[in-house]
């Protein structure tokens, strides 16, 4: 190259730098207003890619798709590793496709996965996190990135490392971290495109369902503070939902949600069924940022699932209380 394109490119390079920090310590200003311009990101550009889930020594690669038109926002994903499957979703509807079941399920459609990053609108996060820009940019999946954290202000839930897209900041790298500051979990796109570079067809699924099972999930509101519930909730998180969920025949499920803007945390009650549940073990897991709390609370299985410390989930599953005279 010679030495005239080699200056060029470095100050075209400075120029990007320049900007993007200029940009990062904008944001400082409204960190919230940054974390909205990332979610607006994801729910309106058109992009596919593969993203790589990460979690100790396991990696689980994901084929994303999503693009908005007329009808609004559509999204296929398919998981590229392990079992089959495929997920296709239009606005608050999905169809999840599990071809070695020869079985459609169709349910309300989570859309706060990966490259999204706010739950609701996210206005108390600046009471438990704070953000700032580390004053770098990094490469992922080909593309400049600008790198930031959100500190979690105390050990009921996680920090977080993000890299945004320096043209149009969708969310590329997300990476979970202990209150150590060691990595937990990481999620990043290998390979993404824009707009007119993804190819036709992609939102297609690759499976003829004709002859496939259907069958269907639904929810509607619940309350379950009439029923008896009382729940203490960790500081910083708020009821987002609660629903009473049909997860099969005859199979029905409380479920409250709960968020401080990034983290979510779901309390799971269903009956206790003697010949189901009598070799399911109390206690906790946890996979990656996932912590997974179960225990027997009257005569109800209580579940607490949330991607925060363990230690979160397990004082939420033993602060519930049934009272059920107080629905009486």
């Amino acid at each position: 190259m010679p030495a005239w394109a080699r200056t060029a490119c470095r100050a075209g390079l400075g120029l990007v730098l320049a900007l993007s920090w200029a940009a990062a310590i904008a944001a400082e200003d409204d960190p919230l207003a940054f974390l909205r311009q990332v979610q607006s990101a994801a729910r309106t550009l058109d992009y596919a890619g593969v993203t790589v889930y990460q979690q100790g020594r396991m990696l689980q690669a994901t084929l994303l798709v999503h693009q908005v038109d007329g009808t609004g926002e559509r999204e296929r994903q398919e998981v590229l590793d392990g079992t089959p499957q495929e997920c296709l979703r239009q606005n608050g509807m999905e169809q999840c496709l599990l071809p070695e079941h020869r079985l459609i399920v169709m349910r309300p459609a989570h859309s706060d996965h990966f490259p999204a990053l706010l739950l609701g609108e996210g206005r108390a996060i600046a009471q438990h996190y704070d953000w700032k820009s580390l004053g770098r940019t990094y490469r992922v999946a080909g593309r400049e990135c600008a790198v930031s954290e959100l500190q979690a202000r105390d050990d009921l839930r996680y920090s977080y490392r993000i890299c945004t897209d320096l043209k149009n900041h969708l969310l590329l790298k997300s990476q979970t971290l202990d209150a150590q500051g060691r990595l937990v979990d990481q999620m990043a796109f290998s390979s993404v495109h824009f707009g007119a570079d993804i190819p036709p067809g992609s939102l297609a699924s690759r499976w003829d369902t004709r002859d496939w099972k259907l069958r269907t999930e639904s929810s509607q509101p619940a309350n379950l503070a009439s029923r008896g519930w009382r729940f203490v909730l960790p500081a910083g998180f708020q009821p987002i939902a609660e629903l009473t969920r049909q997860m099969g025949p005859g199979h029905m499920v409380d479920q409250l949600v709960l968020s401080d803007g990034l983290a979510a945390i779901s309390i799971f009650i269903e009956t206790f069924d003697p010949k189901r549940d009598q070799n399911i073990r109390q206690g906790g897991l946890r996979q990656g940022a996932m912590s997974i709390y179960r225990m027997r609370l009257a005569s109800y299985w209580l579940t607490a699932v949330g991607e925060v410390p363990a230690q979160t989930v397990h004082d939420l599953a033993h602060a519930v209380q049934y009272l059920p005279q107080a629905a009486q």
